[in-house]
């Protein structure tokens, strides 16, 4: 049964090369949507990418949406494409609670979800995630400021959007650490730059300003702790005078671990959204159950830097 809705959006749907391949012949063509929740963020842009690179090797036509940040536009996509008769749907959810009901009438039209990168709560039914274990990616990136600082630190922590289950998970992670040992490392700032680097730059001039340096700066997502490294070296901080650490080891990240600016991030892989694909498309032609995975987390500085996922892209 479809889920029938009136006014809404398009799907989008890049017919490029990338985006759109063709099943085998004589077989029926899979449409599968990838719906991401902002391709803005640098961690969405190259998991679209993947998702492109994957389609062509699973003979599937890929239909890419961004939810451009914007919970009610990812919800009106994804009804949307079930109205269009699409064989699955691979969701990274904007927002853990505002995808809820969006996510529930998908259940109900019987079109396949799994989710990636971001998870809902409290669906009607539990759904297959692939994805890291965001709780363990905040507690290494505290433990790696106990570990750098053992007689004590000052920390500021910048959170990602609110409401995304990946914020949510690695601000439960770094609490659970630093809380019981707070006197010791207490954190002076916390504030949400929502993934975006812009942010992670006005936030550190803030704090710079309000509550001067501290040993330490967990950012949630890489962007965000770039945005960090330009406020401090404007603000005439020395390099590696203020421990930085991020989370997703994307290119640029990974390049400024190299170069001494970055201390840590913790590895975001790229995979996951691929291994979503590869489950729903082994369920739809296979009837193969779908389990998901979750990810373990891996912290990644100079000493295994070369081990990152995309170590190769960098320049």
């Amino acid at each position: 049964m479809r889920i029938r809705f009136r006014n809404v959006l398009p799907l989008l749907c890049f017919t490029a090369a990338l985006f759109v391949t063709v099943g085998p012949a004589g077989g029926k063509e899979l449409r599968i949507v990838v719906s991401l929740p902002n391709m803005a963020h640098t961690w969405n842009a190259a998991a679209a990418t993947a998702a492109g690179k994957e389609a062509q090797k699973l003979g599937v036509t890929l239909i890419l949406q961004d939810g451009q940040g914007n919970s009610a536009k990812q919800s009106s996509d994804i009804r949307n494409a079930v109205n269009q008769g699409v064989d699955g749907i691979a969701l990274g959810a904007n927002d853990a609670e505002a995808l809820r009901p969006a996510v529930d009438q998908v259940i109900d039209s019987g079109t396949p979800l799994v989710m990636f990168d971001r998870n809902v709560k409290g669906a009607k039914q539990p759904l297959a995630y692939f994805g890291l274990d965001n709780v363990s990616g905040g507690a290494a990136m505290a433990k790696y400021v106990i570990q750098r600082f053992p007689d004590g630190a000052k920390i500021a922590f910048l959170t990602g959007q609110p409401g995304s289950s990946p914020a949510v998970d690695r601000a439960k992670g770094v609490h659970a650490i630093l809380d019981p040992v707070g006197d010791k490392y207490p954190i002076i700032f916390e504030q949400t730059g929502n993934w975006m680097r812009d942010q992670g730059f006005s936030l550190t001039r803030n704090l710079l300003t309000a509550r001067g340096k501290p040993d330490a700066i967990i950012a949630s997502n890489d962007d965000m702790a770039l945005g960090v490294l330009t406020a401090l070296q404007e603000s005439g901080v020395a390099r590696g005078e203020v421990v930085v650490i991020g989370c997703d080891g994307t290119p640029e990240a990974l390049a400024r671990i190299r170069d001494g600016d970055l201390a840590a991030t913790v590895e975001y892989p790229l995979k996951q959204v691929t291994m979503a694909m590869d489950a729903l498309v082994a369920y739809l032609r296979e009837k193969k159950p779908i389990e998901g995975v979750l990810l373990p987390a891996v912290l990644i500085d100079k000493s295994n830097l070369s081990s990152a996922e995309r170590y190769s892209e960098l320049r």
